[in-house]
């Protein structure tokens, strides 16, 4: 199957993010739609107790609301399970990414020259400032990843990311916070799989607050590498 015949879902977990998600949204739509590529959207609200979900549903994307917020790993396994494409996207809603740069995330993969990619910060680049982990807390990760399964990283805690469904589908994720990503890529890696990092920018927020405790869920990243690491895929 060409990259032209595949389709691509680009999964957009959002959890009181009604100032930002309707522009990333039109901008998700404007880059898919001039890669000539088949997509569709899909919006996995975390029980947000703003607008977000009033906003997502004016436009025309595939919306699903959870019953209670549970955090960001069961918003996007949820969106898994309802998506359709052969290569599944994953994208913040508050802004920080640039949709603009879902060729270059998707290129890897659409060449069947990475099984996962990850757009990460801090390669090629310096000084990125971010207030979802600390720069020590990111390095931290990467190197306890590293130690356990041999993968180099430089941004394992990036959430924009573009993967095979075939893939993803054997993995039999569990998290149900932010540590979803790590679990991702431990399995991944542990797989045999490819994963490969493109650089990509990172815009801070403007609007709202990131909902991360740098403590709780920092300490919840790092419980689930070691479970990752010990259980099967």
């Amino acid at each position: 199957m060409s990259p032209k015949q595949k389709l691509v879902s680009i999964i957009i977990p959002v959890y009181n993010e009604e100032s930002t998600l309707g522009n990333v949204i039109e901008r998700v739509q404007a880059a898919m739609t001039q890669t000539g590529l088949q997509f569709e959207v899909i919006v996995a609200d975390d029980h947000s107790f703003d607008n977000s979900l009033q906003v997502a549903k004016a436009y025309p994307v595939r919306v699903y609301s959870l019953v209670a917020h549970v955090g960001k790993g069961m918003g996007l396994r949820a969106g898994f399970a309802k998506a359709k494409g052969d290569v599944i996207v994953t994208i913040d809603s508050d802004g920080s990414h640039r949709p603009e740069e879902l060729p270059k995330v998707l290129a890897p993969v659409l060449q069947d020259q990475a099984d996962l990619v990850i757009g990460s910060r801090y390669l090629h680049q310096k000084n990125v400032a971010t207030k979802k982990l600390n720069a020590f807390g990111v390095k931290l990760f990467n190197r306890l990843i590293q130690m356990f399964i041999g993968v180099f990283v430089t941004d394992s805690q990036s959430g924009y990311r573009a993967m095979k469904k075939e893939v993803l589908q054997k993995l039999h994720l569990k998290s149900g916070g932010y540590e979803i990503e790590s679990e991702m890529l431990v399995k991944t890696a542990k797989g045999k799989y490819r994963v490969l990092e493109v650089p990509i920018s990172f815009e801070q927020r403007t609007y709202g607050r990131s909902g991360v405790d740098p403590l709780r869920d920092g300490f919840r990243i790092f419980i689930s590498i070691i479970s990752a690491r010990l259980r099967g895929l």
